[in-house]
């Protein structure tokens, strides 16, 4: 059986999107390993889960800089799903993420959209 293990975000720094996904976003640093020619392998997911991580990957020249926060065109690219839609908008909230809309209750659930640091858009998504 096949899975995505993992998808790459470009990111400007390292210990800034780390500070992001593991503060505001409370996911778990799974690594963060040197690879000696001043670039790290970083992963972070959400916590609890053992599924699709993120590797955050430091732009390396001005065409992966210029993609910094625009890597799906400016639609929502990410999904975060969750089991307490509430908690975590107010917990998320209180990080300082930045949210575009209200909170809206569609038919397929819970949804709001959110903006990462860099201005990747987000849902936090509780599924019906």
């Amino acid at each position: 059986m096949s899975h995505i293990a993992l998808v790459t975000l470009v990111v400007r720094e390292y210990d800034e999107a780390l500070a992001f996904y593991t503060g505001a976003l409370g996911f778990e640093l799974v690594e963060d390993t040197d690879r000696g020619d001043g670039s790290r392998w970083v992963v972070v997911r959400p916590r609890g889960t053992e599924g699709t991580g993120l590797l955050l990957a430091r732009a390396k020249d001005e065409r992966q800089a210029a993609g910094v926060g625009a890597q799906t065109g400016g639609r929502v690219g990410f999904f975060l799903h969750t089991g307490d839609f509430a908690g975590d908008h107010a917990r998320m909230l209180a990080a300082g993420v930045r949210f575009l809309e209200e909170p809206r209750h569609e038919v397929y659930g819970s949804v709001a959209v959110f903006e990462d640091l860099y201005g990747n858009r987000w849902d936090l998504l509780q599924p019906a």
